[in-house]
């Protein structure tokens, strides 16, 4: 696909609601429309977005079960039960158990607590049946699940039997069959009051703290001490940066920044991180050396770095995940690299509007990373498969307009199992299938995806003019920070703009300065170089960008940072 495929859409926002919010924030229109489009309809809810409040949190009793899931931990707090803390190998999970397990050591402090992290490639996802035995063979009588379990009916079924109470604490969509918990704490569960339904696996164990202090009579510290986890979580889960959400991330952002958990400060200090935290930062920075932990080997390190109270145990282990970290950077780069080879060897490959690659020995751990990267290439729905004891295993990644879960669904006749959501699935196939299975996958996304939709779409905030770039406006667009899904980092257009100097740096990437009624900017483009030979000067120019700051000899100035450019038609 060459550079140049870029489909531009503007965001639709209310003409008139942006019109009142100009008449009650007295801001400039462009950040209204803005605010419209991000679902701000009053005064309030503009002053609640640019200023979050941890009191505005939302009762964490009005979530179905929450009476009775702190009643039973606090039964087993008096009686002296043994608990364990059970969650999934991501981020999600090892940040939730860490959120539970280490205020449960506070308000029970008498060492009956362990957690339990599944082997991803023994276990697999979830609740297992080897942890079901492993709370069956050392007396435990009480079972949180953190960020899993919803769906784990049989097994929980098997506890039951067993005289083990559960606890589910997740937030992924129900099945048609509820497990026989004793408790079940999830926003998406029908029946279910609470306002917020976005919350991810760590949020939800987040709520069920909260209520905890509630009940023992504890203040704000006990749990505000954990939003750094939290905003950890909804970094790396990709959950909207909406509503309560965007209130721990902002407030979680501001623990990371200023007196960070011990294990994200040793992640810190051995990165070299400068500058204060973003979401950006947790997702790219923290979430990848915490995931890799469960894909090169054992997340239990995860907990262990969260949980560690002393500095230099916690640089001890987040160095280890700094060497697991950059494993896992070699195998998905040689991975990714053999991948290529494959496609290009395919001679019908470009025709085809799927990507489905195997190999036996490719890293498993990885493979869910080496498809994005294709994607991110072919921008096609890929799918990347590697042999796994009798079958070949793999994960899939789709664009917008293929639903990859309802995609693999109509395949479903080839697969062994498969399970996962809109963008972002894995499965296993028999090898005798893999050739019937490839055949199928493209011919359902032919079915599907017109030509337009194998485009990718650059989704624009709004139409901009250079004059109305100053320090005002920039300084509105921080506050409108953490940004992430649902509240992404605006995106402008500008068009009819002169290019008065445009040039390659470090060879792949395009410095540019424009002009536009006597006003200048400049900006920078990463991976445009391929570009530069359709620019003359002086020429005219449609520039789609993000606005930041640039640091330069002491000075700070705004720059764009351009996502792509087009000659402008008239």
């Amino acid at each position: 696909m060459s550079l140049l495929e870029k489909r531009w859409k503007f965001k639709q926002f209310d003409q008139a609601l942006s019109e009142k919010l100009c008449q009650e924030l007295r801001v400039h229109p462009i950040i209204c429309n803005m605010l419209s489009s991000r679902g701000i309809h009053n005064f309030n809810e503009a002053k609640d977005f640019f200023r979050p409040s941890l009191e505005n949190l939302h009762d964490p009793f009005l979530m179905k079960d929450m009476k009775i899931a702190t009643q039973r931990i606090i039964h087993a707090i008096k009686e002296n039960e043994k608990i364990l803390i059970y969650g999934d190998y991501d981020v999600d999970g090892t940040t939730a158990v860490s959120v539970v397990y280490d205020f449960l050591q506070l308000v029970y402090p008498s060492g009956n607590i362990e957690y339990y992290i599944p082997d991803r490639y023994k276990e697999g996802y979830g609740l297992s049946s080897a942890g079901i035995d492993y709370a069956e063979k050392n007396d435990f009588s009480l079972l949180v699940t953190l960020d899993c379990g919803i769906k784990s009916v049989e097994l929980i079924h098997q506890a039951k039997d067993n005289q083990i109470d559960v606890i589910v604490c997740d937030h992924h969509l129900p099945g048609n069959q509820l497990p026989p918990a004793i408790a079940i704490l999830n926003p998406k569960q029908e029946g279910c009051a609470y306002p917020y339904k976005d919350l991810c696996g760590c949020g939800v164990g987040f709520k069920l703290i909260q209520a905890m202090c509630i009940e023992l009579g504890l203040d704000q510290q006990f749990y505000s001490k954990y939003l750094d986890l939290v905003a950890t979580a909804i970094a790396a889960d990709i959950v909207p940066i909406t509503g309560e959400n965007r209130t721990l991330a902002f407030f979680g952002l501001k623990k990371a920044n200023e007196n960070p958990n011990t294990g994200i400060k040793a992640i810190i200090d051995l990165g070299n991180l400068k500058g204060p935290l973003s979401i950006n930062s947790l997702s790219f920075v923290i979430g990848p050396r915490i995931n890799a932990a469960g894909r090169m080997g054992d997340a239990k390190r995860a907990v262990a770095l969260f949980i560690e109270k002393d500095s230099k145990a916690a640089a001890e282990i987040a160095t280890t995940l700094q060497s697991e970290n950059n494993n896992r950077k070699e195998a998905d780069s040689s991975i990714t690299d053999e991948a290529l080879i494959l496609l290009n060897q395919d001679p019908h490959a470009h025709l085809k509007k799927t990507i489905v690659v195997h190999n036996d020995h490719w890293h498993k751990g990885v493979l869910g990373i080496v498809a994005s990267r294709l994607l991110e290439k072919y921008y096609k729905p890929t799918i990347v498969l590697t042999k796994s004891g009798d079958f070949y295993t793999g994960s899939a990644r789709s664009i917008a307009g293929f639903n990859i879960y309802e995609g693999l669904d109509r395949c479903s006749h080839l697969l062994h199992a498969f399970g996962g959501h809109y963008f972002a699935a894995g499965m296993t196939v028999a090898p005798s299938h893999i050739h019937l299975f490839k055949e199928a996958f493209e011919a359902v996304a032919n079915d599907i995806l017109t030509s337009n939709d194998m485009i990718p779409e650059i989704e624009i905030d709004a139409a901009i003019e250079l004059k109305d770039i100053n320090n005002s406006f920039y300084g509105i667009l921080q506050q409108m920070e953490p940004f992430g899904p649902e509240n992404n980092r605006p995106i402008f257009c500008v068009r009819g703009v002169l290019n008065v100097g445009c040039k390659i740096v470090k060879e792949d990437h395009l410095r540019f300065e424009v002009m536009q009624d006597g006003y200048s900017i400049n900006g920078i483009g990463f991976q445009l170089a391929q570009k530069y030979e359709n620019l003359n000067r002086p020429q005219k120019m449609d520039i789609v960008f993000t606005l930041d700051e640039n640091y330069f000899n002491g000075r700070t100035s705004l720059q764009m940072k351009v996502i792509d450019f087009n000659i402008s038609k008239n």
